[in-house]
């Protein structure tokens, strides 16, 4: 089966140096394609660019693209303007290091600490609204194919590889209002229903919450990484997703704890058919190794709750106390103690995780491969665009297979700097990624050089190419391992930590 694949297309950097610090800042020259003008249905007049979309997407895929294709093209007008009038290096540093806490990353983060202190329900609940709205967005982003705002006219400011997914919607928007509405339930009843909090207390949450939620929101619009269009169906999505969670929230709780067999053979068949349906992109996007990663925590989570219940182990298990004192009176003892045993607990926690994503992601990529090409001489295995199936390879290189830290917790890739570069008021950089220019014979153009399959990107000096290659072993790879270390996050470690003595619940 033949498919086509759209890339980047950069033109060549050029260093120029800040004049006080000697600080290299790479600037651009943009190419063609931002310059082109689009007709009212959203077609460019730039040879060989709308063509690979209308060629490879579906009639109805390219006809809603073309739409937002439009919209996009107006608001990225709108967009130049008011960076015109309301940038400083101020608000660029605030709006660029705060657009972190609106990715699923700030959150995944923290989730295992939910468990490990006995917050069950609401890391369960976390990982269900995360989980929803990166799987929805990741998969109408890969449907539509949607760029982000055009650069020029606008500039781009961003860290970490967000620039290199489609525009359309916002994931941004819709983890930070989810996430907001979400943290806002527990905050309300611990006010409400069981007076835990002050008034002070809970009308200052309110406003950080809401504080939270525009800062992020309107920081895609701020740093030209979204339109308005994106973003409005980003929120619009994360109100859906929590509204959604609020009134299944207890069915599905009872559900996983009372239907006995029936969960795992559900949830595991659901979760795969889940991957496997994702849309194919135009382009290579990253937004599907992102679904995979937390439709499979997903899942791990879903089986901890329906084992622990179901094997006795929740209230064996899960609701011992953190050793501590038993008054109201705290010793520096007791604190030195507890805070000693906190921090045991974490080490350990992440540590094992890391462990074990190593030591799973290398052994199914020495038994994977193998198994395929034994399947495929007999079926026909699913095959997904841009992975290379098992039958064109012999082994999966190396570092593909240790990197210690998981992708959708890639603490470095949060600072990572790649692709073209924008010079910003700060004399900092940027990062532009353009999708979907084509040279005649149809591979990727860049400069007049043509390159198949790869990903250019800049770091301080000349470009260069970096290949980014994609195995079929790696879909089946993620999803156990991820499963895994949700499973070991929810139920493995929490029960190790009350077996040591540790206590689970603060």
């Amino acid at each position: 089966m033949m498919s086509t694949q759209a890339s980047n297309a950069h033109a060549p950097p050029s260093v120029t140096f800040h004049d006080e610090h000697k600080i290299p800042i790479l600037t651009t020259h943009h190419d063609k394609l931002d310059h082109f003008q689009l007709d009212k249905q959203g077609r460019t007049d730039a040879p060989y660019v709308e063509d690979v979309y209308e060629t490879v997407l579906p009639w109805w895929r390219a006809t809603i693209r073309a739409r937002i294709l439009s919209s996009m093209k107006r608001e990225s007008l709108i967009l130049a303007r008011m960076q015109e009038s309301i940038r400083h290096p101020w608000l660029d540093l605030y709006f660029l290091y705060s657009s972190t806490l609106g990715t699923h990353t700030f959150f995944m983060i923290g989730l295992p600490l939910t468990f490990f202190f006995g917050y069950e329900e609401l890391g369960r609940g976390l990982v269900i609204v995360l989980a929803s709205g990166v799987y929805i967005v990741s998969f109408l982003k890969d449907l539509i194919c949607s760029p982000r705002p055009l650069a020029p006219p606008v500039t781009r400011l961003t860290i970490g590889t967000h620039h290199l997914e489609y525009g359309f919607p916002s994931t941004h928007s819709t983890n930070s209002v989810s996430m907001a509405l979400f943290i806002f339930g527990y905050v309300r009843s611990a006010y409400i229903q069981s007076n835990a909090i002050s008034s002070s207390l809970y009308y200052g949450s309110c406003a950080i919450l809401v504080i939270y939620a525009v800062t992020v929101v309107f920081g895609r619009l701020y740093t030209g990484m979204h339109s308005f269009t994106d973003c409005a169906v980003g929120v619009f999505l994360g109100v859906v997703i929590w509204g959604a969670y609020v009134i299944m929230k207890e069915t599905f709780g009872n559900w996983l704890a009372t239907a006995h067999w029936i969960v795992p053979l559900t949830m595991i068949p659901i979760c795969l058919l889940l991957v496997h349906y994702h849309p194919h992109p135009v382009d290579d996007c990253p937004c599907f190794e992102d679904a995979i990663a937390f439709v499979s925590v997903f899942l791990g989570i879903a089986l901890c709750r329906w084992h622990s219940v179901y094997s006795g182990v929740d209230e064996r298990f899960l609701s011992s106390v953190m050793p501590g004192s038993q008054g109201t009176v705290w010793t520096w003892e007791d604190r030195a103690s507890w805070w000693t045993l906190a921090c045991a607990k974490v080490t350990v926690g992440i540590l094992v995780i890391f462990v074990w994503r190593i030591l799973a992601k290398s052994l199914l990529h020495l038994v994977l491969p193998p198994l395929f090409r034994l399947l495929a001489s007999s079926f026909d295995l699913p095959h997904r665009r841009f992975y290379t199936p098992a039958t064109d390879y012999q082994h999966m290189p190396v570092e593909s297979s240790l990197r210690p830290i998981p992708s959708v917790i890639d603490l470095p890739g949060v600072l990572e700097v790649s692709a073209i570069r924008e010079r910003s008021a700060l004399g900092r950089t940027s990062e532009v990624k353009r999708r979907g220019v084509k040279s005649n014979d149809g591979s990727p153009s860049v400069n007049g050089e043509n390159y198949s399959g790869s990903e250019l990107e800049n770091s301080n000096g000349p470009s260069q190419r970096k290949e980014v290659k994609h195995y079929d072993a790696d879909v089946l790879t993620k999803v156990v391992v991820y499963a895994g270390m949700a499973i070991l996050a929810g139920e493995g470690l929490p029960v190790t930590f009350a077996l040591l003595g540790w206590g689970v619940k603060l």
